[in-house]
């Protein structure tokens, strides 16, 4: 399975390739990040990552996108851009027919270290040791990109067993 991680975000987008399946060595076929102008009008800013994302789903070709669930926060400001960035993404999985999955932080950080409460230094160092990389993703968006497409190879598998083990049982 190959996987479109997003971290989104406006000024820096997370975006990871990872390649992989439950009990197989995982690799990441690309890391990096999306940025844009915090000066620069929105639309702009929203085009350029769309732009990015629809042009990294074009060279990949994923299986699926797994992106970031946008969850509440204090300034509103902040949680608008992200989550405008967050569409982006849906809008390039839609328009090529991919299947979305988005998970909570938590929820990543427990499948990458195995407690939702880990920190971002603790992502980033599995994230490292599972992709046995030389080095660590920098910056931290791109680390939380690929934590949320490996989350998706690991538990995107077991719902879809689930889901073609329900349907096979009609």
């Amino acid at each position: 399975m190959r996987v479109l991680g997003i971290d989104p975000g406006l000024t820096r987008c997370g975006v990871a390739v990872v390649d992989g399946a439950p009990g197989r060595p995982l690799s990441a076929a690309f890391i990096g990040v999306i940025r844009t102008d915090a000066h620069a009008p929105i639309e702009e800013r929203l085009t350029a990552v769309h732009a990015e994302l629809s042009a990294l789903a074009d060279r990949f070709s994923p299986d699926a996108v797994a992106i970031e669930r946008v969850f509440s926060q204090h300034n509103v400001r902040t949680a608008m851009g992200t989550a405008q960035a967050a569409a982006m993404g849906l809008l390039v999985a839609g328009s090529r027919g991919l299947p979305v999955a988005l998970h909570t932080p938590t929820e990543v950080k427990a499948a990458i270290t195995g407690s939702g409460r880990a920190d971002k230094a603790q992502v980033t160092s599995m994230v490292t040791r599972l992709l046995k990389l030389d080095a660590a993703p920098k910056p931290a968006d791109a680390a939380d990109a690929v934590a949320i497409a490996i989350c998706h190879v690991w538990r995107g598998a077991a719902q879809r067993r689930l889901a073609e083990a329900v349907a096979a049982s009609r």
